[in-house]
Formats: structure tokens, C-alpha cells, sequence
């Protein structure tokens, strides 16, 4: 390694890609060989893969010393698995990409370009998303659309991990400990300077994604309460407003009584206010214990993961980034 080239990391999070993993680094090969500007690692994090993930990641590293590997010692989650990665990076910037192939290497040359420019951190944005439902991306575009009216922080629309980050944007978020992470979202929350690049999505080049609706759905829920508290906020506006129209409709009923005399109540209008009015509180109850379960997590201050091996040294002194 010459000693007077920047380092580049390249941090691959890897959860079962097994099927995927050589096509990947033969195509991060041609691209590290070809730039010779700078020093190249490859950081392979592996997330407690099941399958032949990590001795596969053993072999590439006996091959080419470039490839660097850490293996969690069981699944802890792709947000994990990332700031795991960030805390062992070398590289004056990291750069972060999936091991399916969606997001292509080749556009890490352009990436680099606008980082020496002075861009602290080079998102990549889909054009198009290939190999994806009608139905994924319509709830995606609904989703961001949610999450941005809640929040004063700007969301990137359509964006994924697939980015450059300078070394003090890695350092940032470092320093970023949450136990419930939203990385998408902290992105945007630290800063810094930015640059936009457009590109089209391919599809999965080998095996089957790891995310179906439910996991979406918990990444959704991870997102919102971890940036904003509106929630809560709308919750008790919309209990006033319940509230209200139960007062309302109290003194309808009791100025009917006193001009009428006494009715006696119907069973379905009953059941309909009862039904509405405990769901409403129901409702009310689940957001709060959203939030109140996220403080529980953190209050614990548990290490965010362990590691059961860098290359070829086994973990045994528990030196972990809290």
C-alpha cells in the first residue's frame, strides 16, 4: 500500500450472499485495479450470515489482502452491521454498498471525482428501480412523503446506503450510539456538504432479497419515531377533538331530554361510541408505548453489537464502540 494515496474504504454489509458475494468482488477488482490514484480495502461485515456468506469472505481475503472482513457474532440487522463497519473503516472516506449488485461499483469513480471537489458526502438517487412491484414503490413514495411532513429535518427521497461519506461524516456518526438506528434518516440529520447523483437501479443480481412488507413496515416505524414526536402531538390533538364532540353531543342529549323527557338509548348507537372511542384510546396507547419502548431500549446502554472476528484474529477482549 503506498502511503502517499488516499485510502478509500468500501464497506459491504452482508446478511446470507453467498449466491452474490464472487460476482461482487470480481466486479470491485476491475474497479480498485483500474483506479490506481488510490489505495483500496473492500470491509466485508458479515451479520451473522447462515449460509456460506462468511467462509467465502475468508476465502477472498486469502486471495487479495485488499478484502477485509468482520464477522458479528449473530444477526444484529443491516443498520447495525453498518456502524459496526463505520467504526472499524481506515479509509479517508468510506463509501457503502450493498452486496446485491442493485447499486453499481462503477459509479464510485464519479463518487470520488465530486469528494475531491470538497463533497462530504455523494448519495447516489434512483432514477428507476428495477425488479421492484408497482405496490413497493407507490408505498415508498408515500412513505417519504409522511415522514418529510413530520419532520424538519430533509429526507433524501429515493435514496438508499449507497453513498461516498467523507472521513468527518463517518466520524459523526460514530459518535451516534441509538440502539433503534435509522441510518437513511441520520444522513440527512448530520449535514455537511452534499452532492447528488442520479443513476438507475438494476435488479438483484443473485438470490432473494431480505426484505419483505413486515421488515419495511418496522424500518417505516423506526424512521418516524426516531424524528419527530409529532405522533404524540397528533394524538392528543385528535383526543381533544374526540373529546370535544363527545361534549357536544352530550349537551345534545341532555337538552333533547329536557325538551322530549327521557328516550331510551339505542343499543347500536351505544356500541358505535364505545367501539370508536376505545379503539381511538387504543390507538393513542400503542404510539406512546412506541415511544416509551424506544427510551427503554436506550436507557439500557447495551454495546450496539459484538464481534466474533476481524480477519483472521478472534474478539475476545470485548473492545466494542458503545
Amino acid at each position: 500500500m503506498e502511503e502517499n494515496k488516499k485510502l478509500v474504504t468500501i464497506l459491504v454489509p452482508a446478511y446470507n450472499e453467498e449466491a452474490v458475494l464472487p460476482m461482487l468482488y470480481d466486479r470491485l477488482k476491475a474497479l480498485m485495479d483500474a483506479n490506481t490514484a488510490y489505495n483500496f480495502e473492500v470491509l466485508l461485515v458479515n451479520d451473522g450470515s447462515k449460509d456460506k456468506t462468511f467462509s467465502i469472505m475468508q476465502e477472498l481475503r486469502s486471495k487479495d489482502k485488499r478484502i477485509n472482513y468482520l464477522n458479528l457474532s449473530r444477526n444484529f440487522g443491516k443498520e447495525t452491521a453498518m456502524i459496526a463497519g463505520l467504526d472499524y473503516a481506515k479509509g479517508d472516506c468510506v463509501i457503502i454498498i450493498d452486496a446485491d449488485l442493485q447499486d453499481p461499483p462503477e459509479l464510485i469513480p464519479e463518487m470520488l471525482q465530486y469528494w475531491e471537489q470538497g463533497y462530504d458526502d455523494v448519495y447516489a438517487k434512483r432514477k428507476s428501480r428495477k425488479g421492484e412491484t408497482w405496490l413497493k414503490k407507490f408505498t415508498s413514495k408515500m412513505y417519504y412523503k409522511v415522514l418529510q411532513s413530520m419532520t424538519k429535518v430533509e429526507i433524501q427521497k429515493d435514496t438508499g446506503d449507497f453513498r461516498l461519506l467523507d472521513r468527518r461524516c463517518v466520524e459523526a456518526l460514530k459518535q451516534i450510539r441509538e440502539s433503534q438506528r435509522y441510518t437513511k434518516g441520520l444522513f440527512s440529520w448530520i449535514g455537511y456538504n452534499k452532492k447528488e447523483i442520479l443513476y438507475d437501479r438494476d435488479p438483484r443480481a443473485a438470490g432473494q432479497t431480505k426484505w419483505n412488507y413486515r421488515n419495511l413496515v418496522n424500518l417505516s416505524i423506526d424512521g418516524i419515531t426516531s424524528f419527530t414526536t409529532s405522533p404524540l402531538r397528533w394524538s392528543a390533538i385528535l383526543g381533544i377533538l374526540v373529546s370535544l364532540a363527545g361534549f357536544i353531543y352530550m349537551l345534545v342529549i341532555i337538552i333533547k331530554t329536557l325538551v322530549n323527557g327521557v328516550e331510551v338509548p339505542g343499543y347500536a348507537s351505544t356500541m358505535v361510541v364505545i367501539l370508536f372511542l376505545g379503539g381511538v384510546q387504543l390507538i393513542f396507547l400503542g404510539v406512546i408505548g412506541e415511544y416509551l419502548g424506544r427510551a427503554f431500549y436506550e436507557t439500557k446502554g447495551r454495546p450496539l453489537y459484538f464481534i466474533e472476528r476481524y480477519n483472521e484474529e478472534k474478539e475476545t477482549n470485548l473492545s466494542l464502540k458503545k
